[in-house]
Protein backbone atom coordinates (compact mmCIF):
# COMPACT_ATOMS: atom_id res chain seq x y z
CA UNK A 1 0.00 0.00 0.00
CA UNK A 2 1.78 3.06 -1.12
CA UNK A 3 0.89 6.74 0.72
CA UNK A 4 -1.73 9.05 -0.89
CA UNK A 5 -1.10 12.71 -1.38
CA UNK A 6 -2.39 13.98 2.04
CA UNK A 7 -1.12 11.38 4.42
CA UNK A 8 2.35 12.77 5.04
CA UNK A 9 0.26 16.01 6.39
CA UNK A 10 -2.54 14.38 8.16
CA UNK A 11 0.48 12.21 10.17
CA UNK A 12 2.66 14.95 10.71
CA UNK A 13 -0.39 17.10 12.41
CA UNK A 14 -1.65 14.01 14.71
CA UNK A 15 1.82 13.78 15.83
CA UNK A 16 1.90 17.44 16.53
CA UNK A 17 -1.32 17.35 18.23
CA UNK A 18 -0.33 14.01 20.51
CA UNK A 19 2.69 15.78 21.11
CA UNK A 20 1.51 19.00 22.47
CA UNK A 21 -0.94 17.38 23.95
CA UNK A 22 1.50 14.56 26.00
CA UNK A 23 -0.61 11.98 24.83
CA UNK A 24 1.75 8.74 24.44
CA UNK A 25 0.86 6.47 21.52
CA UNK A 26 -0.19 3.28 24.35
CA UNK A 27 -3.33 5.77 25.01
CA UNK A 28 -4.06 7.10 21.59
CA UNK A 29 -3.97 3.46 20.40
CA UNK A 30 -6.05 2.05 22.81
CA UNK A 31 -8.80 4.75 22.97
CA UNK A 32 -8.63 4.41 19.31
CA UNK A 33 -8.94 0.39 19.31
CA UNK A 34 -12.34 1.23 21.54
CA UNK A 35 -13.84 3.09 18.99
CA UNK A 36 -13.18 0.45 16.54
CA UNK A 37 -10.13 1.23 14.89
CA UNK A 38 -8.15 -2.25 13.69
CA UNK A 39 -4.67 -1.38 13.16
CA UNK A 40 -2.11 -2.56 15.86
CA UNK A 41 -0.73 -0.78 18.36
CA UNK A 42 3.08 -1.30 16.58
CA UNK A 43 1.46 -0.48 13.02
CA UNK A 44 0.15 2.95 14.96
CA UNK A 45 3.59 3.43 16.15
CA UNK A 46 5.25 2.94 12.69
CA UNK A 47 2.67 4.78 11.04
CA UNK A 48 3.40 7.98 12.72
CA UNK A 49 6.76 7.44 12.61
CA UNK A 50 5.99 8.02 8.75
CA UNK A 51 7.69 3.95 8.51
CA UNK A 52 4.20 2.48 6.91
CA UNK A 53 1.27 3.42 5.52
CA UNK A 54 -2.48 3.11 7.02
CA UNK A 55 -6.28 3.20 5.03
CA UNK A 56 -7.70 6.49 4.88
CA UNK A 57 -10.56 5.20 7.26
CA UNK A 58 -8.25 4.15 9.97
CA UNK A 59 -6.36 7.57 9.69
CA UNK A 60 -9.43 9.45 10.13
CA UNK A 61 -10.36 7.38 13.52
CA UNK A 62 -6.85 7.89 15.00
CA UNK A 63 -7.71 11.67 14.19
CA UNK A 64 -10.79 11.08 16.02
CA UNK A 65 -9.60 9.62 18.95
CA UNK A 66 -6.74 12.06 18.81
CA UNK A 67 -9.52 14.74 18.73
CA UNK A 68 -11.57 12.89 21.53
CA UNK A 69 -8.64 12.82 24.06
CA UNK A 70 -8.04 16.35 23.36
CA UNK A 71 -11.24 17.58 24.82
CA UNK A 72 -10.95 20.97 23.34
CA UNK A 73 -7.97 21.68 25.59
CA UNK A 74 -7.11 24.57 23.09
CA UNK A 75 -4.13 22.05 21.63
CA UNK A 76 -3.90 21.76 17.89
CA UNK A 77 -6.14 19.16 16.76
CA UNK A 78 -5.52 16.18 14.18
CA UNK A 79 -7.42 16.45 10.97
CA UNK A 80 -9.67 14.14 9.09
CA UNK A 81 -7.95 13.47 6.00
CA UNK A 82 -10.87 15.58 4.04
CA UNK A 83 -9.73 18.52 6.00
CA UNK A 84 -6.69 18.58 4.02
CA UNK A 85 -6.22 19.91 0.67
CA UNK A 86 -7.35 17.83 -1.76
CA UNK A 87 -5.73 16.06 -5.10
CA UNK A 88 -8.35 16.58 -7.32
CA UNK A 89 -7.80 18.47 -10.33
CA UNK A 90 -9.28 21.66 -10.47
CA UNK A 91 -12.40 21.92 -12.50
CA UNK A 92 -13.97 24.14 -15.04
CA UNK A 93 -17.35 25.28 -13.10
CA UNK A 94 -19.27 22.79 -16.67
CA UNK A 95 -20.66 19.58 -14.99
CA UNK A 96 -20.99 18.08 -18.93
CA UNK A 97 -16.85 19.58 -19.00
CA UNK A 98 -14.37 16.79 -18.64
Amino acid sequence: MGFDINEPEQRRKLRAAIDSAGINIGKLWLYYFSIGGSVGEYEVEAYLQGMLSIPELERNLLAMAANDLLNNSGEPRAPYSDELPGDDPPTTGDPETP
